[in-house]
């Protein structure tokens, strides 16, 4: 198994405005991150399944493809 890493965003002018309006509108400071894996495409319903195991365990899930 790899290890999977993420990174700071790279963010154009275009993005970084959505970011700030989202930050802006939430009252919250949001940080973006971008992988640098290969992420798993999954189902609608393995996303499901993700996120209730998410909720039920309080974590951030990401699934990703090993090669």
């Amino acid at each position: 198994m790899t290890n999977p890493t993420v990174r700071f965003a790279r963010l154009d002018r275009e993005k970084m405005e959505a970011i700030r309006a989202l930050e802006e509108s939430l009252g919250k400071v949001i940080v973006a991150f971008e992988p640098v894996i290969r992420l798993a495409d999954l189902s609608p319903e393995e996303i499901a399944r993700l996120k209730e195991a998410e909720q039920e365990l309080g974590v951030v899930l990401v699934a990703y493809d090993e090669s």
